[in-house]
Protein backbone atom coordinates (compact mmCIF):
# COMPACT_ATOMS: atom_id res chain seq x y z
CA UNK A 1 0.00 0.00 0.00
CA UNK A 2 1.54 3.31 -1.37
CA UNK A 3 2.17 6.49 1.44
CA UNK A 4 -0.89 8.07 -0.18
CA UNK A 5 -3.47 5.02 0.14
CA UNK A 6 -2.16 4.54 3.84
CA UNK A 7 -3.33 8.02 4.56
CA UNK A 8 -7.13 7.61 3.34
CA UNK A 9 -7.07 4.85 5.11
CA UNK A 10 -5.66 5.83 8.29
CA UNK A 11 -8.66 9.03 7.93
CA UNK A 12 -11.54 6.33 7.30
CA UNK A 13 -10.39 4.49 10.37
CA UNK A 14 -10.39 7.44 12.46
CA UNK A 15 -13.62 8.93 11.46
CA UNK A 16 -16.39 8.73 14.19
CA UNK A 17 -19.80 9.53 13.85
CA UNK A 18 -20.79 11.44 16.99
CA UNK A 19 -24.54 12.19 15.96
CA UNK A 20 -26.16 9.84 13.73
CA UNK A 21 -29.54 11.00 11.79
CA UNK A 22 -32.31 10.04 13.48
CA UNK A 23 -34.12 8.86 10.23
CA UNK A 24 -32.78 6.10 7.67
CA UNK A 25 -32.59 7.15 4.00
CA UNK A 26 -36.00 7.37 2.76
CA UNK A 27 -37.30 5.07 0.25
CA UNK A 28 -39.29 6.37 -1.76
CA UNK A 29 -38.21 10.05 -1.91
CA UNK A 30 -35.17 12.36 -1.66
CA UNK A 31 -33.57 12.75 2.10
CA UNK A 32 -31.57 16.05 3.00
CA UNK A 33 -29.41 15.23 5.75
CA UNK A 34 -27.21 18.45 7.35
CA UNK A 35 -24.17 18.02 8.70
CA UNK A 36 -21.09 19.48 11.10
CA UNK A 37 -17.75 17.94 10.37
CA UNK A 38 -15.43 19.48 12.68
CA UNK A 39 -11.41 18.81 12.51
CA UNK A 40 -8.71 19.66 14.49
CA UNK A 41 -6.72 22.26 11.69
CA UNK A 42 -3.66 20.65 9.93
CA UNK A 43 -1.51 23.18 11.82
CA UNK A 44 -1.82 22.29 15.32
CA UNK A 45 0.16 19.33 14.99
CA UNK A 46 2.89 22.10 14.29
CA UNK A 47 1.79 24.81 16.65
CA UNK A 48 1.91 24.00 20.38
CA UNK A 49 -0.80 25.30 22.68
CA UNK A 50 -3.39 25.20 19.54
CA UNK A 51 -7.12 25.35 20.63
CA UNK A 52 -9.37 25.57 17.60
CA UNK A 53 -11.43 23.61 15.81
CA UNK A 54 -12.51 24.01 12.17
CA UNK A 55 -16.19 23.44 11.54
CA UNK A 56 -17.77 22.26 8.17
CA UNK A 57 -21.24 22.70 7.22
CA UNK A 58 -23.18 21.19 4.68
CA UNK A 59 -26.07 19.09 3.27
CA UNK A 60 -25.63 15.67 1.78
CA UNK A 61 -28.89 14.88 -0.69
CA UNK A 62 -29.62 11.39 -1.39
CA UNK A 63 -31.67 10.76 -4.17
CA UNK A 64 -34.31 8.01 -3.64
CA UNK A 65 -32.49 4.60 -4.15
CA UNK A 66 -33.20 3.01 -7.37
CA UNK A 67 -33.72 -0.70 -8.02
CA UNK A 68 -30.80 -2.11 -10.42
CA UNK A 69 -29.15 -5.02 -11.77
CA UNK A 70 -25.74 -6.36 -12.28
CA UNK A 71 -26.57 -5.89 -15.64
CA UNK A 72 -28.19 -2.35 -15.11
CA UNK A 73 -24.66 -1.37 -13.76
CA UNK A 74 -22.37 -2.74 -16.39
CA UNK A 75 -24.35 -0.07 -18.82
CA UNK A 76 -23.61 2.89 -16.71
CA UNK A 77 -21.20 5.52 -18.35
CA UNK A 78 -18.52 7.55 -16.09
CA UNK A 79 -17.10 4.12 -14.78
CA UNK A 80 -13.61 3.14 -14.14
CA UNK A 81 -12.08 0.07 -15.74
CA UNK A 82 -11.52 -1.43 -12.35
CA UNK A 83 -15.30 -0.67 -11.71
CA UNK A 84 -15.92 -2.40 -14.51
CA UNK A 85 -14.18 -5.76 -13.48
CA UNK A 86 -16.00 -5.30 -10.49
CA UNK A 87 -19.09 -5.45 -12.30
CA UNK A 88 -18.27 -7.94 -14.12
CA UNK A 89 -17.77 -10.08 -11.15
CA UNK A 90 -21.17 -9.34 -9.50
CA UNK A 91 -22.64 -10.87 -13.11
CA UNK A 92 -20.60 -13.77 -12.18
CA UNK A 93 -21.38 -14.09 -8.80
CA UNK A 94 -24.91 -13.39 -9.16
CA UNK A 95 -26.57 -13.58 -12.05
CA UNK A 96 -27.42 -10.12 -14.34
CA UNK A 97 -30.84 -9.92 -12.75
CA UNK A 98 -29.99 -10.16 -9.12
CA UNK A 99 -31.98 -7.07 -7.87
CA UNK A 100 -30.12 -4.99 -5.93
CA UNK A 101 -30.40 -0.87 -4.42
CA UNK A 102 -27.97 1.95 -6.04
CA UNK A 103 -27.72 5.09 -3.94
CA UNK A 104 -26.71 8.46 -5.33
CA UNK A 105 -25.72 11.26 -3.44
CA UNK A 106 -24.89 14.59 -4.12
CA UNK A 107 -22.90 17.05 -1.38
CA UNK A 108 -24.48 20.96 -0.79
CA UNK A 109 -20.99 22.53 1.21
CA UNK A 110 -22.81 25.59 3.08
CA UNK A 111 -19.48 26.94 4.66
CA UNK A 112 -16.19 27.17 6.87
CA UNK A 113 -15.63 28.48 10.04
CA UNK A 114 -12.66 28.18 12.78
CA UNK A 115 -13.64 28.62 16.10
CA UNK A 116 -11.37 28.79 19.43
CA UNK A 117 -12.37 26.22 21.08
CA UNK A 118 -10.98 22.85 21.78
CA UNK A 119 -13.45 20.09 19.40
CA UNK A 120 -15.35 18.51 22.38
CA UNK A 121 -16.54 21.94 23.40
CA UNK A 122 -17.78 22.56 20.14
CA UNK A 123 -19.17 19.17 19.53
CA UNK A 124 -21.04 19.94 23.01
CA UNK A 125 -22.66 23.15 21.71
CA UNK A 126 -23.53 21.71 18.42
CA UNK A 127 -25.81 19.31 20.40
CA UNK A 128 -27.35 21.54 22.34
CA UNK A 129 -28.27 23.70 19.23
CA UNK A 130 -29.27 20.72 17.57
CA UNK A 131 -31.27 19.28 20.45
CA UNK A 132 -33.25 22.81 20.90
CA UNK A 133 -34.37 23.05 16.96
CA UNK A 134 -35.07 19.05 17.27
CA UNK A 135 -34.29 18.58 13.81
CA UNK A 136 -34.08 14.40 13.20
CA UNK A 137 -32.06 14.85 10.10
CA UNK A 138 -28.86 16.52 11.07
CA UNK A 139 -25.43 14.61 11.91
CA UNK A 140 -22.03 15.59 13.58
CA UNK A 141 -18.81 13.84 11.92
CA UNK A 142 -15.35 14.14 13.41
CA UNK A 143 -13.12 14.23 10.79
CA UNK A 144 -9.05 14.41 9.69
CA UNK A 145 -8.46 18.33 8.62
CA UNK A 146 -6.50 17.32 5.58
CA UNK A 147 -8.76 14.79 4.19
CA UNK A 148 -12.28 15.70 5.41
CA UNK A 149 -13.84 15.03 2.15
CA UNK A 150 -12.91 11.30 2.88
CA UNK A 151 -14.61 11.78 6.52
CA UNK A 152 -17.85 12.87 4.41
CA UNK A 153 -17.41 9.77 1.96
CA UNK A 154 -17.16 7.48 5.41
CA UNK A 155 -20.32 9.23 6.93
CA UNK A 156 -22.07 8.36 3.67
CA UNK A 157 -21.38 4.87 3.73
CA UNK A 158 -22.27 4.49 7.13
CA UNK A 159 -25.68 5.85 6.69
CA UNK A 160 -26.29 3.74 3.19
CA UNK A 161 -25.44 1.00 5.44
CA UNK A 162 -27.83 1.73 8.19
CA UNK A 163 -30.65 2.20 5.96
CA UNK A 164 -30.51 -0.21 3.82
CA UNK A 165 -32.16 -3.41 5.34
CA UNK A 166 -35.27 -0.81 6.01
CA UNK A 167 -35.18 0.26 2.23
CA UNK A 168 -35.32 -3.16 0.57
CA UNK A 169 -38.15 -4.55 3.42
CA UNK A 170 -40.26 -1.53 2.32
CA UNK A 171 -39.48 -2.42 -1.43
CA UNK A 172 -40.11 -5.88 -0.93
CA UNK A 173 -43.07 -6.00 1.18
CA UNK A 174 -44.70 -3.65 -1.98
CA UNK A 175 -43.71 -6.70 -4.18
CA UNK A 176 -41.24 -4.37 -6.07
CA UNK A 177 -37.79 -6.64 -6.27
CA UNK A 178 -39.89 -9.31 -7.83
CA UNK A 179 -39.06 -9.56 -11.29
CA UNK A 180 -40.66 -8.86 -14.64
CA UNK A 181 -40.30 -10.16 -18.22
CA UNK A 182 -37.21 -9.45 -19.95
CA UNK A 183 -34.75 -9.30 -16.78
CA UNK A 184 -36.43 -6.09 -15.38
CA UNK A 185 -37.43 -5.69 -11.73
CA UNK A 186 -40.81 -4.57 -11.37
CA UNK A 187 -39.81 -1.31 -9.61
CA UNK A 188 -37.57 -0.46 -12.56
CA UNK A 189 -40.90 -1.00 -14.85
CA UNK A 190 -42.66 1.54 -12.28
CA UNK A 191 -39.62 4.25 -12.77
CA UNK A 192 -39.78 3.57 -17.09
CA UNK A 193 -43.57 4.39 -16.25
CA UNK A 194 -42.88 7.45 -14.13
CA UNK A 195 -40.36 8.70 -16.38
CA UNK A 196 -42.73 8.55 -19.49
CA UNK A 197 -45.41 10.55 -17.95
CA UNK A 198 -42.66 13.17 -16.15
CA UNK A 199 -41.06 13.19 -20.36
CA UNK A 200 -44.86 13.92 -21.22
CA UNK A 201 -45.17 16.65 -18.71
CA UNK A 202 -41.70 18.40 -19.26
CA UNK A 203 -40.30 17.71 -16.12
CA UNK A 204 -37.08 15.42 -17.61
CA UNK A 205 -36.08 15.42 -20.84
CA UNK A 206 -36.67 12.38 -23.32
CA UNK A 207 -33.31 11.54 -23.68
CA UNK A 208 -33.02 11.29 -19.71
CA UNK A 209 -35.83 8.12 -20.42
CA UNK A 210 -33.85 7.21 -23.91
CA UNK A 211 -30.89 6.46 -21.70
CA UNK A 212 -32.70 4.52 -19.02
CA UNK A 213 -34.15 2.43 -21.02
CA UNK A 214 -31.00 1.76 -23.13
CA UNK A 215 -29.76 0.96 -19.41
CA UNK A 216 -32.19 -1.35 -18.80
CA UNK A 217 -31.84 -3.19 -22.94
CA UNK A 218 -35.32 -2.75 -23.35
CA UNK A 219 -35.63 0.25 -25.66
CA UNK A 220 -36.80 -2.07 -28.81
CA UNK A 221 -39.73 -2.67 -26.85
CA UNK A 222 -41.01 0.70 -25.68
CA UNK A 223 -39.28 2.09 -29.05
CA UNK A 224 -43.11 2.72 -30.92
CA UNK A 225 -44.51 4.59 -27.81
CA UNK A 226 -41.28 6.76 -27.22
CA UNK A 227 -40.93 7.98 -30.80
CA UNK A 228 -44.51 8.60 -30.51
CA UNK A 229 -44.30 10.98 -27.57
CA UNK A 230 -41.36 12.92 -28.71
CA UNK A 231 -42.96 13.13 -32.25
CA UNK A 232 -45.80 14.56 -29.82
CA UNK A 233 -44.02 16.78 -28.21
CA UNK A 234 -42.72 18.49 -31.35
Amino acid sequence: MDDYSERIEHAAIHTEILRHPRQHLDTFGITNIYYYLVTEPVYSELVKDVHETVIREGRVIAERPKIVTPYYLTQLEGFSYDARRYFDMLLSMHGANTPGLFYTYKNEPKGLNIVSDNWPLVVGKLNDEIDKKDDPLVSIIKGQDDLWDVSLLKFIYEITSRSMPQNIAQLGSRGLLGMSHGGVPIGARYKIEEMFRQVAAGEITAYELERELNQWGVFEEYQDRFFALVKGKK
